[in-house]
């Protein structure tokens, strides 16, 4: 499953959940915490749940967003999505394990670090039962470690930490939302950093970004004939004995040979 470019969808809006079935996000998360107000939580649980009976998503990877677990309406929603054709229920605030989550949803997991805590524990989040990736907020990491948002945003230590322990236990590392909405090369920059540090895709807030995201987090063509030509040319001096080689005036060894054969794999049928 591919996580290139994640779409928010708020629950309460009708609109915009029908707009969601045309675009091309690898995943569609619909929303219940924070695009909706208190006092409609419900009126989005009856709208969503109506919506994913009438409508097909074709293929996409369908997520709830839920409200925090130390909430009633957290609580209510663990109950709400059991019972919902969806694939992945996104846990915000997440601190600690969640096995119990997927023990009560039967649902894959998505936590989303946005506490100093939970950050502290990502451990914890990456090894829980039903886990498959992982994401953070850098608005409510500021919030509650008391700083400023422009201090987690593309903050490379947080990066590094999510992708990292992401990886370390074969879950998707998920980077953040970017706010600036008219700021298409502001987005593609920070898409490019977080793919350099191994992040698998990019949530987005609106369907503008869909497309940078899908483009940032897959190979190039030229990207794809430089991987083929590293893996001919390693696998013809393996033969020969030798155990790195000088590739257009670059060092390519085992660990590039790697990296390309994996790219490779992955996208073998995006051409």
């Amino acid at each position: 499953m591919k996580r290139r470019s994640q779409l928010y969808v708020p629950g309460i809006n009708e609109r915009m959940i029908l707009k969601s079935l045309e675009i091309p996000a690898d995943s569609i998360i619909f929303d219940l915490e924070d695009s909706v107000p208190p006092e409609d939580k419900e009126k989005a649980r009856e709208l969503l749940k109506r919506s994913l009976s009438a409508y097909s998503w074709k293929g996409k990877e369908l997520c709830v967003r839920i409200n925090q677990l130390t909430t009633k309406d957290g609580l209510r929603d663990l109950l709400f999505v059991s019972d919902l054709p969806v694939d992945v229920v996104l846990i915000p605030k997440a601190e600690g394990s969640l096995d119990f989550v997927h023990k009560v949803t039967g649902k894959l997991l998505e936590p989303i670090v946005e506490t100093p805590r939970g950050l502290m524990e990502i451990e914890d989040l990456v090894r829980s039962e039903g886990v498959v990736a992982i994401s953070y907020g850098a608005a409510d990491l500021a919030l509650h470690a008391q700083g400023e948002i422009r201090g987690y945003e593309g903050n490379i230590y947080v990066m590094t930490r999510v992708a990292t322990s992401a990886r370390a236990y074969d879950v998707d590392p998920v980077d953040k939302v970017y706010f600036d909405l008219k700021n298409a090369e502001g987005f593609r920059t920070e898409a490019r950093t977080a793919r350099s540090l191994g992040f698998s895709g990019k949530q987005v807030i609106h369907p503008s970004q869909v497309e940078i995201a899908n483009s940032v987090f897959s190979p190039s063509r030229e990207e794809l004939e430089w991987y083929r030509e590293i893996v001919e040319s390693y696998e013809r001096a393996m033969k020969e004995g030798r155990g790195a080689i000088r590739l257009r005036d670059q060092l390519v060894d085992q660990v590039h040979y790697k990296i390309a054969k994996r790219y490779l794999k992955d996208y073998a049928n995006t051409e």
